[in-house]
């Protein structure tokens, strides 16, 4: 019989809906409510609507009981193999990366550039099912912060950067880039407890439709236990300064991708010259088209977020800690 996976620290967090987990262990939606139901098994967590969560340890333990059953095992039986294991302490392998070693011939590719390249061509080949695998065997070996840094934010840019190149459809691109969305929004939705605080407004330009970096960003703040506001897609400037008005967040922070959305977002001031002449709350503003044309920063009222997400990160963090504690 085979022993569990030893599984690392944050592998008991809520990460992935009810569908993600299917495809990732092949077992159906109706049987893993079943299992719940008959077994309590898995315990999965709720979201504030009620949808069924569940961790890395939650998608460890359903592989493996459905190993069981498929070599011969009744439910029951398989599920209280599972639970003796655990009793007795029988945790000691770090689950292998079978797929990713077979495929590629290297025992030892952790790197997470690695697993980038593998997310990558898995969406561009639309492999939805491949994707989440790949996406669970590198949450096995690293933290959900450095997957959204290291695997998903690079993977949203090169899927971004084909489509401008006309190296993959505009289908492919929504359907590789919503993927990656629901990911991000669901890391979002399953962050750990808030902060007593008001919440960071985001939200991006006015006509700027590509919020990779504003998901990315809203995602890694959660986790860190900023509470968020996100607003998404392309925000009229005068819907902007009510919400702002409305529920008097901590921080607001602002995407442009473009010039043209660069120059919109320019205009905030006229919207809200109080808080820009206050400074209060801090603005924020940062995307792609600061960080490959720094002349573009000197037109914009607030404080540049940075060149990277890292940094973007370091700067809200710091200014929040300043004024919020």
């Amino acid at each position: 019989m085979s022993p569990l996976p030893e599984v690392t620290d944050g592998s008991t967090e809520p990460l992935y809906n009810i569908g993600v987990v299917t495809r990732m262990t092949g077992v159906s939606m109706a049987t893993l409510r079943a299992w719940e139901r008959r077994y309590s098994f898995p315990d999965s967590a709720r979201t504030a609507g009620g949808h069924r969560l569940y961790s890395e340890r939650d998608v460890f333990r359903l592989r493996w009981v459905k190993e069981r059953i498929d070599e011969g095992m009744q439910t029951a039986q398989a599920i209280n193999a599972l639970r003796h294991q655990e009793h007795i302490g029988h945790v000691t392998l770090i689950e292998h990366l079978p797929t990713l070693v077979e495929e590629k011939g290297a025992p030892h590719l952790h790197h997470l550039a690695t697993f980038e390249g593998y997310l990558y061509e898995a969406l561009v080949h639309r492999d939805l099912t491949r994707a989440d695998t790949i996406l669970g065997e590198a949450l096995a070996l690293t933290s959900p912060d450095d997957l959204i840094l290291d695997v998903i934010g690079p993977a949203f840019a090169k899927i971004g950067d084909a489509w401008e190149a006309g190296s993959i459809s505009v289908a492919t691109e929504h359907l590789a880039t919503n993927y990656l969305r629901q990911r991000l929004l669901m890391w979002m939705l399953s962050g750990p407890p808030a902060k007593s605080v008001s919440p960071l407004l985001l939200a991006c330009a006015p006509d700027e439709w590509h919020e990779g970096s504003l998901l990315i960003l809203g995602a890694l703040l959660r986790r860190r236990r900023w509470p968020v506001a996100y607003l998404g897609q392309a925000v009229p400037l005068q819907d902007l300064a009510s919400f702002v008005s409305e529920i008097k967040p901590s921080m607001v922070v602002l995407i442009a991708m473009t010039e043209n959305t660069a120059a919109e977002l320019a205009q905030w001031p006229q919207w809200m010259p109080e808080i820009a002449q206050s400074g209060r709350p801090a603005v924020g503003f940062g995307g792609r088209v600061f960080a490959m044309h720094p002349e573009w920063r000197m037109g914009m009222a607030g404080i540049y977020l940075g060149n990277t997400f890292r940094e973007g990160l370091a700067t809200i963090e710091r200014h929040l800690q300043q004024t919020v504690g």
